[in-house]
């Protein structure tokens, strides 16, 4: 078996932290963060399909070997200048994807953020952020929050677990290398125990595969039954090669859904506003049904 290293490229990257024109408004974030490029979870509806890398992202997985010194530089001149917010991690890619194993980048920069004392939002699939219990709990108890969050928010770090269904038939077919989604809500358990701040993004839910009323309702009740302390909810953008693809999935497994797709998607690369707005009240009746906080803030 080769080793997980001859998986990846290294590649050296020029910047690692980026910084937002406007705060996030669901995920709260100032900043993001990605230790890697593109992800081996490899998942069939992700955005960054979308780019010219979309056909077969494990192809192109790659680690910035140098992101840890160049994150040291952003925050000791960011920590300067008390430019404190919330860093995403990641927005692109897995943080704690397999070869995080043995590379250790996604360690080493929270390492860094720790001792910066940024707050963070780990965004993830990943069984593999209980390793880093031990970083994130120094990092949740000592991290500064910018001063309009200081009295909204207590918690320097938050996890949100991200998955598309409950249903581990149709996971394996649209997120062919992640976890299982009992798995990720497992792992959400444990983290909650610690005492952690943490929620599940049901982002993105597939049109007429896990966005009926009932997924829904399922979403939201087991939510709550593993004590989520927030919930997102949001529909599935397609575009580029990875609109391709996904169709092309679902011509395999569900092509009578072929014609209602196209059909969702005629125009724009994201369902209509009305559909949109029809899953948003929906997701936000159910949280109230079941007593789940929809969304951060």
């Amino acid at each position: 078996m080769p080793s997980v290293t001859c998986l990846a490229k290294e590649i050296i990257v020029k910047t690692i932290l980026n910084k937002h024109k406007k705060r996030d408004d669901w995920f709260l974030d100032d900043y993001s963060l990605n230790p890697y490029k593109l992800c081996a979870f490899n998942c069939i509806y992700c955005y960054i399909r979308g780019s010219k890398y979309g056909q077969n992202m494990g192809k192109e997985l790659a680690v910035k070997i140098n992101a840890p010194k160049l994150l040291e530089r952003a925050l000791r001149r960011r920590a300067r200048k008390k430019e404190y917010g919330f860093i995403a991690l990641s927005s692109s890619t897995e943080a704690w994807q397999p070869i995080e194993e043995e590379y250790k980048i996604t360690r080493q920069c929270l390492e860094i953020i720790s001792r910066y004392k940024f707050p963070i939002h780990c965004g993830t699939k990943s069984q593999l952020i209980l390793r880093d219990i031990d970083i994130l709990s120094e990092i949740d108890k000592n991290a500064i929050l910018p001063p309009d969050l200081g009295d909204k928010l207590n918690h320097g770090v938050l996890i949100t677990f991200s998955l598309s269904t409950l249903d581990e038939h149709i996971s394996r077919i649209f997120e062919p290398g992640a976890p299982k989604p009992k798995e990720r809500l497992e792992t959400l358990q444990k983290i909650k125990e610690e005492g952690f701040f943490a929620g599940i993004a049901y982002i993105p839910v597939l049109p007429f595969i896990s966005d009926s009323y009932e997924k829904l309702e399922e979403m939201i009740k087991t939510a709550k039954e593993y004590n989520a302390d927030y919930v997102f909810v949001g529909a599935l953008t397609l575009f580029g090669v990875g609109k391709e693809l996904y169709l092309h999935t679902l011509k395999i497994h569900f092509p009578d859904l072929i014609p209602k797709y196209k059909k969702l998607y005629r125009i724009f690369n994201y369902p209509s506003k009305e559909y949109q707005q029809k899953l948003e009240n929906l997701a936000r009746k159910l949280c109230n049904k079941y007593g789940v906080k929809y969304m951060i803030l």
